[in-house]
């Protein structure tokens, strides 16, 4: 540590340079999320649906995992969906438009034992795609 009357401005600079040091806030001040995210930072983003997939799960759990490949209207990159809820893929078809939103895992990451998938779909047609699986809308015709 700094020592003396004047040393204020030593551990001013100091402090400055282990600022990099901190995973968050370098990626903060690079504007790493809006350069390397598909979304662009947006917590939000539309795109057509190419096709339809299942995923197998990591160890140790078993199951297929409804996913759906999606490709983004704003640039064009191919992001791969989750299909929340039960039977929820039954009302994605091909060529539909999807809103897509993050997963919610930590550090820009993948949710749990989806392999690679870090976006879940939140709406099919402009229509809510939970009241769709209850029941409470109906998906419009294109």
């Amino acid at each position: 540590m700094g020592k003396g009357e004047f040393s204020g401005r030593d551990l001013k600079r100091r402090r400055k340079k282990q600022r990099w040091l901190k995973k968050p806030w370098k990626r903060k001040k690079l504007r790493l999320k809006e350069k390397f995210d598909p979304l662009q930072g947006k917590s939000q983003a539309k795109g057509i649906v190419v096709e339809k997939k299942q995923l197998e799960q990591k160890q140790p759990h078993s199951g297929l995992i409804k996913c759906v490949k999606i490709q983004l209207i704003k640039n064009g990159k191919l992001v791969t969906c989750h299909a929340p809820r039960n039977l929820a893929i039954n009302y994605i078809d091909e060529h539909d438009e999807v809103m897509v939103e993050g997963l919610g895992g930590s550090q820009r990451g993948q949710m749990g034992s989806i392999p690679g998938v870090r976006y879940k779909v939140i709406k099919v047609n402009g229509v809510d795609l939970q009241q769709l699986v209850r029941k409470k809308k109906e998906k419009p015709k294109r």
